[in-house]
């Protein structure tokens, strides 16, 4: 089965509001078996316009990804997250 994937692109407004995201999101990431590839970090933005936070993480499947994002864990830490940061989030299926 072809692991599933978040790609998150972040700007933060207010990393001390942003850590209150980070604990709840935990929650849900705890539960649906994520695996951070990739967690902020050095990043060159060669094409488009970057963002200043870039975040890959696995899950077991697409549908886990999925279930994961659309869980009332990961809901209510989403609320959080856009009131001290935007960016975008999609969901990839691997290989």
């Amino acid at each position: 089965m072809a692991k599933g994937y978040w790609i998150a692109r972040v700007d933060i407004r207010d990393p001390e509001g942003y850590k209150d995201y980070v604990a709840a999101a935990k929650l849900a990431f705890d539960r649906f078996g994520a695996n951070f590839l990739a967690r902020g970090g050095a990043y060159e933005a060669v094409e488009g316009p970057g963002r200043a936070r870039n975040v890959i993480i696995e899950f077991p499947s697409l549908e886990v990804a999925h279930n994961c994002y659309n869980s009332p864990e990961y809901q209510a830490a989403s609320a959080i997250r856009q009131k001290y940061a935007d960016g975008e989030i999609v969901l990839v299926e691997g290989m």
